[in-house]
């Protein structure tokens, strides 16, 4: 079995990246609440060059936005170039490089929205592959930890469905919401269906943190993460109905207001600290408690030396 030693200056790099990529995604819910998506209106350059614009009006965000995702599009190479040098798991080299693959992705779709005048359909691709990177660099960031190990000693699930379901299925729901929302802030259609999934993502949130604090209260690894994802859950619904509310305010006026753009920006990002906890508390799941019908202390398959 192939052991990699702990290296805390790549898991606090790692760590530096996952921010970036955060404050990326807020950067791109900033041109969106402030209808920027068009005011460079060509791309790669700005303006037909690429030196730096005057960062006025819908330029500060749709070239900051720019800036700061080109940022960690360099982030992101050196970590995939540190984790294929040091780690020693085939798995987290490969996910390093699927890193790399989903910024260049990432960079050609918000190429698409410019150059097509933000169609409704890659605006919110865009949207959610934004979020999928997010958590491909959180993955990272929990896969580099000291205490990372999937082959560690299981603890027996004594309820049925299998809390491994119940997560899985929750993060699942968590990032449907999202892409229902990324649809209807791209005016792709409606926000009934969005409103609607989030009573579904409620009711799944709350089933999954129940389930750990019933049988697993004795476990902070998944106690925390619980807690963290039901306080997450309630910031998120009260800024979905302020968003929804300041959106039918602002509907008639000629441009985004202040209060509009922070309340929808914070829901952007709320969701995304969302979709973040409820997949770190799936991992943790997974590596802590034991499949279905596996005995307490039978190892699984351990894929570190993969």
């Amino acid at each position: 079995m192939i052991r990699t030693t702990y290296n805390p200056w790549l898991h606090r790099y790692t760590i530096l990246v996952a921010v970036a990529t955060f404050l990326l995604v807020i950067a791109g819910a900033l041109v969106t609440s402030n209808d920027a998506g068009l005011s460079v209106p060509d791309w790669p350059t700005s303006f037909g060059t690429f030196r730096m614009p005057r960062m006025v009006g819908g330029v500060m965000y749709e070239h900051g936005h720019r800036m700061i995702a080109g940022t960690v599009a360099i982030l992101t190479v050196i970590l995939a170039l540190w984790l294929w040098r040091s780690d020693s798991r085939r798995w987290v080299r490969r996910l390093g490089a699927a890193a790399v693959l989903a910024v260049i992705a990432q960079a050609v779709l918000g190429g698409i929205t410019v150059l097509f005048f933000l169609p409704a359909p890659i605006s919110a691709a865009h949207a959610c592959l934004a979020q999928l990177f997010f958590c491909t660099i959180v993955s990272l960031a929990v896969f580099t930890t000291a205490d990372w190990r999937w082959d560690e000693t299981k603890i027996e699930d004594p309820s049925h469905p299998p809390l491994r379901r119940i997560a899985i299925a929750t993060t699942v729901a968590v990032f449907i919401q999202l892409a229902l929302g990324a649809s209807f802030r791209h005016h792709g259609f409606g926000v009934i269906p969005h409103v609607v999934f989030a009573l579904v993502v409620t009711a799944m949130v709350l089933w999954l943190v129940v389930r750990v604090q019933g049988d697993f209260r004795d476990v902070s690894r998944l106690r925390r993460p619980a807690w963290l994802l039901t306080g997450l859950l309630v910031v998120q619904l009260f800024l979905g109905g302020g968003a929804y509310i300041e959106v039918l305010q602002a509907q008639h006026e000629p441009q985004p207001l202040p209060p509009m753009v922070t309340v929808t920006t914070a829901h952007v990002a709320v969701g995304a600290l969302l979709l973040a906890t409820s997949l770190v508390l799936t991992y943790r799941v997974y590596q802590i408690v034991g499949a279905p019908g596996r005995a307490i202390g039978e190892q699984e398959v351990d894929f570190s030396a993969a």
